[in-house]
């Protein structure tokens, strides 16, 4: 990677955007973060300084990219809700990705999902590929990496089940749990994120790790790192949802959206492909094994519940004991 380049990180504050932005520091690079979260939360101090992501003035978005090479977006939303949407996101990558253009940025690393398609059932899924199609039409530079899952000490969905394996007697599970998993350490997507940053080729890549579970084996193996004796219970989907949606109402959180419930059942979180390795550009970038980190991090998993709504609205995070 050249010295001394400029690059963009949308995010910056949040999970996957503040690996990205780790790694760029440490490799030596300048960073700026796009981000509507309060500067409070930064960990950055002042390596990183802070423009707002401002979707409905362009001249200002664009005005803050000025002079950038990369940018890293990980911006997206994980549902509907009264203050975000999925046509909202969709149109307002449209515009981060025109600011990008008018700034002369030079590339575009993206982040999507594993399976994308605008024929699909699923709102999440229909608005990724929509916003995947704006970038490849932008005529810029891209790299479109799609995950599945991520872990890694932060994430929400591993932790929360740990939370959960800590707390309850039984687990339910959203019918009999055979549906595919293939999760990606969040360092390794970062690692993947920078060095497809540095090339000039455009390219899709599906960002798994080197293992994949089913969601059963997944939810068991957890249990067994935690050292947690527990019934693994399957349950009619619609059932298990009935018995999440009062916990998300205490905890003031979307556990859990039918529609999420319905995507990961019909496998579309799994891939048929190999880990996220280029050998001609990238050497073991998705080298971490879930099942050795969680049994590596045990004490830490599921320690405090991990507050998804609280992040996406740029508060503090105030995980529940």
């Amino acid at each position: 990677m050249s010295p001394a380049l400029l690059h963009a990180v949308t995010g910056a504050f949040r999970y996957s955007g503040r690996s990205i932005a780790q790694r760029l520091l440490d490799a030596g690079q300048r960073a700026i973060t796009l981000t509507n979260s309060d500067p409070a939360l930064s960990p950055f101090a002042d390596r990183i300084p802070v423009h707002r992501l401002c979707f409905d003035d362009l001249a200002r978005l664009s005005e803050a990219l000025r002079g950038v090479d990369v940018l890293y977006n990980t911006y997206w939303v994980r549902y509907n809700h009264r203050d975000f949407s999925f046509a909202g996101a969709v149109e307002n990558s449209r515009r981060l990705f025109a600011a990008a253009q008018q700034a002369g940025v030079r590339r575009v690393v993206h982040l999507s999902v594993t399976n994308p398609s605008e024929d699909s059932p699923y709102e999440y899924f229909r608005g990724k590929a929509r916003v995947e199609r704006a970038l490849i039409e932008s005529g810029l530079s891209y790299a479109i990496l799609r995950p599945a899952i991520f872990f890694g000490h932060g994430d929400v969905l591993i932790n929360n089940i740990a939370w959960a394996l800590r707390r309850l007697p039984v687990f339910g599970l959203f019918g009999d749990g055979a549906y595919r998993l293939q999760p990606i350490y969040i360092e390794d997507l970062a690692r993947l994120a920078v060095e497809v940053g540095a090339i000039e080729e455009n390219v899709t890549l599906n960002a798994i790790g080197p293992e994949t579970f089913r969601y059963r084996e997944l939810v068991e193996l957890l249990a067994a790192a935690l050292g947690k004796r527990r019934l693994i219970l399957p349950l009619p989907p619609g059932l298990a949802y009935a018995l999440t949606a009062p916990l998300g109402r205490l905890l003031g959180d979307v556990i859990v959206t039918r529609a999420e419930i319905e995507a990961l059942m019909a496998d579309l979180l799994y891939v048929d492909a190999p880990p996220a390795v280029r050998p001609s550009v990238l050497s073991g970038v998705a080298a971490t094994r879930f099942s050795e980190w969680a049994m590596a991090n045990a004490s830490s998993l599921g320690i405090g519940y991990a507050h998804d709504l609280k992040r996406r609205r740029g508060r503090s995070h105030t995980p529940m004991k």
